[in-house]
């Protein structure tokens, strides 16, 4: 079986010829002759075939036909080689397997890191990996984080229907991929571009957020959700509701809503017996806040759990590092030291604010004490 072509120092056109006859070596339809209209038109006829390529086993050939695909793409200015570059992609997504996959991963990577920064096609470049990597489960490859993506696009903000388009697939591979935590912040960010005159039109969009920020064992940190425009929109509907429930309500106010919702929450895509478990924390952590010593009678009432489970639920609290606190079994009862809030308002500012001030005010007093050991020391060197 023919190699494929090892191209050194030679120009993009000779180049373009010598992809032109190895693809038609490998029976695809395309003449070994040169367009006599230019390198892009090269380009695209050799896109539109490279995909017999394609093969398992020959990944190490089809890297290196990719890449100098690449090559050459980089080389045509920006203004002729935007329609090169989406049917590049698109062909790219098309290859199947994950071994062929990762391949053309690697090679769509080059191109958007190839890219310059200024350059609006990186973003449709970046869809395509996104797409790519859903396929081939490589989405770690790609995307870091929401902070690195949007340093990904400094240059050239994509506009908000792109932005869209990109939260709501990289949404979706992320639940794939079991990245929770990073599919909820995507989720929050699709949300934000929204504005109050369209916000009206992220119906779905926010409805699927609130979802997935329940459905996440993660996520406790709710009441942020109310405040952005989308989730405003919702007010009134029962997925509001629900949220608000979690927000800063307690179990007894999940069971009575799942009572006269059941239908509604499975069609969410919701496990009553995750969301109970949720709220029994959410709802302990409530407990915390105001009760620096809880007894186990209590816990047993207020989370409806049968008296020999308190200790495991309380064991199971404590690893979520959501409660620091103490058992003490003896005693049947749980100290606690700190608990994070279910909500983040004025008052929890001001308690934090209240705190600060406490710590600068003793921090001023031990400084003052040691000035005056130090002072006192200094004294009886010098007698």
């Amino acid at each position: 079986m023919q190699g494929p072509p090892v191209f050194i120092d030679i120009s993009a056109e000779d180049q373009a010829q010598e992809l032109r006859a190895y693809l038609k070596g490998l029976g695809a339809e395309i003449s070994e002759e040169k367009s006599p209209k230019g390198i892009e038109d090269d380009l695209h006829k050799i896109i539109g075939v490279c995909d017999a390529c394609f093969r398992e086993g020959q990944e190490a050939e089809v890297e290196s036909v990719l890449i100098d695909i690449v090559s050459i793409m980089v080389l045509i200015p920006l203004e002729r080689s935007e329609n090169i570059i989406l049917a590049f992609c698109e062909k790219l997504t098309k290859a199947p397997g994950s071994k062929l996959g990762f391949v053309c991963l690697k090679a769509l990577w080059l191109l958007f890191q190839s890219l310059d920064e200024h350059s609006p096609m990186r973003y449709h470049v970046y869809y395509h990996l996104i797409v790519i990597a859903k396929a081939t489960d490589q989405v770690k490859m790609v995307f870091r984080d929401v902070e690195h993506l949007k340093q990904q696009f400094a240059l050239c903000p994509p506009s908000s229907e792109q932005l869209q388009k990109l939260y709501r697939l990289l949404h979706e591979v992320l639940l794939k991929n079991n990245q929770s935590e990073q599919a909820a912040k995507v989720m929050i960010e699709l949300l934000g571009t929204y504005t109050a005159e369209n916000a009206s039109h992220a119906r779905e969009d926010a409805i699927r957020c609130i979802a997935s920020a329940l459905a996440d064992p993660k996520t406790f940190l709710l009441d942020p959700l109310l405040s952005l425009k989308p989730v405003k929109f919702l007010e009134g509907e029962l997925i509001h509701d629900l949220l608000s429930i979690f927000v800063s309500d307690n179990l007894e106010s999940y069971l009575k809503f799942y009572k006269d919702h059941k239908e509604f929450v499975t069609s969410q895509g919701l496990n009553h017996e995750q969301n109970m478990q949720k709220m029994r924390l959410l709802s302990f952590m409530q407990l915390a806040e105001t009760n620096p010593e809880i007894g186990f009678d209590v816990i047993k009432k207020e989370l409806q759990i049968p008296a020999e489970d308190v200790e495991g639920f309380i064991i199971e609290v404590l690893k979520t590092k959501l409660v620091r606190a103490r058992m003490d079994q003896a005693m049947k009862k749980v100290y606690v030291s700190s608990t994070m809030h279910r909500t983040f308002g004025r008052a929890q500012w001001q308690q934090l604010r209240d705190l600060l001030y406490s710590w600068k005010t003793n921090i001023g007093s031990v400084q003052e004490g040691m000035k005056t050991i130090a002072a006192a020391q200094l004294e009886l060197m010098n007698q």
